[in-house]
């Protein structure tokens, strides 16, 4: 799963749109969509992590490869 699946799944669970992070933050419209194909740099990255409650690892971590790990 990609950066931008995490994210979303996170502001999910939070109650929150990308949108509605990408505003809070001072980011673009649609710049985090564009993080599964551009790497973010490791501030914004921070600055979601800080903003959504999780570590930045929460973020880039392959959920389907992590669950592997565990059987």
């Amino acid at each position: 799963m990609g950066i931008y699946k995490n994210i979303q799944n996170v502001c999910r669970e939070k109650g929150m749109t990308i949108n509605g992070l990408e505003a809070q933050l001072g980011f673009g419209r649609g710049s985090i969509y564009k993080w599964d194909s551009h790497t973010p740099s490791v501030v914004k990255m921070k600055d979601v992590a800080d903003v959504l409650g999780v570590t930045v690892d929460d973020l880039i971590a392959d959920k389907a490869e992590e669950s592997a790990k565990h059987f």
